[in-house]
């Protein structure tokens, strides 16, 4: 089988931070890369959770909330995903993703989608954490710009 984009991307040398991953047509697959990959710490499974509620839904509810098509976990627990439709932006959805990092640090109250009858893991959540996670990216994208999108070569 043909080798997929993510997969030739060299990740002994990807840093945190936020990159275009593919281009297809009209929708620009982000790569939000929040942990050193094969550097030893990872997304733990509730606060990734936890994240992926707070990131989608601020996400949605943002003024590019029209052109998301997708908020979610990598699988390997470095990062996230994010899938936007009409090529929005770059230097916009840099700051929108700036923007959710900075709600998701300083979050307080009930995680949106979080009840037994909304989620399908309503028990695994980190709040905590997620909101550790957050404040961490958001010295990593303090400065990032529309050029640093693209992976190291």
């Amino acid at each position: 089988m043909k080798k997929i984009a993510s997969f030739t991307v060299n990740h002994d040398k990807l840093k945190k931070g936020m990159y275009i991953s593919r281009i297809d047509g009209d929708a620009v697959t982000y790569d939000i890369r929040m942990k050193i990959p094969n550097g030893g710490d990872y997304l733990g499974t509730g606060e990734m959770h936890t994240f992926e509620h707070l990131f989608a839904t601020f996400a949605r509810n943002s003024s590019l909330g029209g052109s998301v098509i997708y908020v979610g976990p990598m699988g390997c627990r470095t990062g996230f995903y994010l899938v936007m439709r009409d090529a929005a932006d770059s230097a916009q959805t840099i700051s929108m993703v700036r923007e959710a990092f900075e709600f998701i640090a300083g979050f307080e109250g009930e995680i949106p989608g979080a009840k037994r009858e909304e989620c399908g893991n309503y028990l695994d959540h980190d709040l905590a954490g997620a909101k550790r996670v957050a404040a961490d990216m958001c010295a990593v994208l303090r400065g990032w710009t529309p050029e640093k999108l693209k992976y190291e070569e």
